[in-house]
């Protein structure tokens, strides 16, 4: 691994981190959506994915902005993420909001981590000037946020309810 001597370079390795991250989540959302009960928050998931899609979008521009390939590293956190939430779609119940309330919070990992992550990008593109680059990240962030709070909403308003009135066995 090469050696970090610049802020320049922590910030492409960040951005290639999401990059790698945002395009495991492409492949992960659709089994989600499909393994959702709750319409809700099924077209929660087919409503992120399409997000997602132009958040890579961003992030390549984001990429030609600063004159970097994104492609190249692997987001080691996404992969162990993701197959965290494999194993949610491979449970079975009854009671289908159970399954729910797990792939919300699988989802709402996934979303911390980016918020993480694209805050952090953002705020080292802002100390290196690059006010372009700090705003597209600041869109994603903003569309981040408002995925966890969308899936809080749907947790709270509709699925813990449900998983909770149903009878267990």
């Amino acid at each position: 691994m090469p050696k970090l001597n610049s802020l320049d370079k922590v910030l492409e390795d960040e951005l290639k981190d999401l990059y790698s991250a945002e395009n495991q989540l492409l492949k992960a959302l659709p089994r989600m959506a499909k393994k959702a009960s709750t319409p809700s928050l099924k077209e929660a998931f087919t409503s992120h994915l399409e997000e997602t899609k132009g958040q890579v979008e961003r992030l390549q521009k984001v990429g030609t902005i600063l004159g970097i390939k994104l492609t190249g590293k692997v987001c080691k956190a996404m992969q162990g993420l993701v197959e965290e939430g494999k194993e949610v779609l491979e449970e079975e119940s009854d009671n289908k909001a159970l399954i729910d309330v797990m792939l919300i919070g699988a989802a709402q990992r996934v979303e911390h981590y980016e918020i993480a992550g694209y805050g952090t990008a953002r705020a080292i593109a802002e100390k290196l000037g690059q006010r372009e680059v700090a705003q597209l990240l600041q869109e994603t962030l903003d569309e981040e946020s408002a995925a966890d709070e969308k899936l809080t909403a749907i947790s709270e308003g509709e699925v813990l309810t449900a998983a909770a009135v149903s009878p267990t066995k």
